[in-house]
């Protein structure tokens, strides 16, 4: 009979765990106990009730994201890159009778300092889903990946989708707007002028003085911003990383469209595969071979 075994991917904020017979899923949940909203539990308690009456001692469980941070469980090693896919599955961190964590990734050089911790699984994923040389992982910090077929060699981040919460709510290009609303002809507008112009420091203030002076309406600068942010990564990283190389774009739904105008916009067509698709292709990778 296949092996059972739980994936989970337990983040800052939220937990989803996922019960699997083989390739089949049984059954899943979600709590918002995620690793700063432990609300004194220890994670084991957390654990014991996400997975109530899903496991014996003798079912594997495999976790991936911050609960093997600094912050959470326990933490699981980051590896150095350049690393071999296969290496993440078989450097895992025990915390409790058959519960494991998976490992970050991590760069450290003069010219770049980073570290992945729950992308790992997900580019585990995408490399079967869609190989690529380069996968872009948008995100609140947006991963780009250089790979191939056997290994990991370089990465970087840029706070995109932080950064735009960041001005949007807690500096003066936010000050003061009413609700925003959805905008394609304003995300464009400001997509052309990142991709334009991807030294993007002198362009934000230009936010607030466009909507001050009448011309970008005060409920259509959130749709702006967005546009001039992730244009100028999509400019700056596309020179440095794709070298005309193909492009696997992991991404959920609300970010997917965005990248791909960028892309677009540049000439380069885009492979897409979904994040939660490819986590959770990546964890049971792990976690199949763990229960076998």
């Amino acid at each position: 009979m296949t092996a059972r075994y739980i994936a989970i991917d337990w983040g800052s904020t939220n937990l989803r765990a996922w019960l699997y017979q083989g390739d089949k899923c049984l059954e899943s949940r979600q709590s918002e106990a995620g690793v700063t909203r432990l609300n004194g539990k220890s994670p084991a308690a957390v654990l014991a009730e996400v997975t109530q009456n899903w496991r014996d001692g003798a079912t594997p469980v495999v976790m991936a994201g911050m609960v093997g941070s600094n912050v959470g469980w326990k933490v699981a090693p980051y590896l150095p890159v350049p690393a071999h896919f296969s290496a993440i599955g078989e450097q895992l961190t025990s915390v409790g009778d058959n519960i494991w964590i998976i490992p970050g990734l991590c760069v450290s050089r003069e010219d770049n300092h980073n570290v992945i911790r729950g992308e790992e699984t997900q580019l585990l994923g995408a490399r079967t889903l869609s190989p690529s040389p380069v996968y872009v992982m948008p995100g609140t910090h947006c991963k780009w990946v250089l790979a191939d077929a056997q290994q990991i060699h370089d990465f970087r981040t840029v706070m995109t989708g932080e950064l735009h919460h960041l001005l949007l709510r807690h500096s003066l290009l936010g000050a003061g707007l009413p609700e925003q609303e959805a905008s394609a002809g304003a995300f464009s507008a400001g997509l052309m002028r990142g991709l334009a112009t991807p030294a993007v420091l002198p362009p934000l203030f230009e936010v607030r003085a466009s909507h001050v002076l009448g011309t970008l309406p005060r409920e259509q600068v959130s749709e702006f911003l967005s546009g001039l942010l992730i244009g100028a990564e999509v400019a700056s990283m596309s020179e440095q990383f794709t070298a005309g190389q193909a492009i696997t774009l992991v991404a959920g739904s609300a970010l997917t469209s965005r990248y791909q105008q960028a892309f677009h916009a540049i000439g380069r067509e885009v492979s897409v595969v979904s994040g939660d698709t490819a986590f959770q292709a990546g964890i049971r990778s792990i976690a199949h071979a763990v229960a076998n």
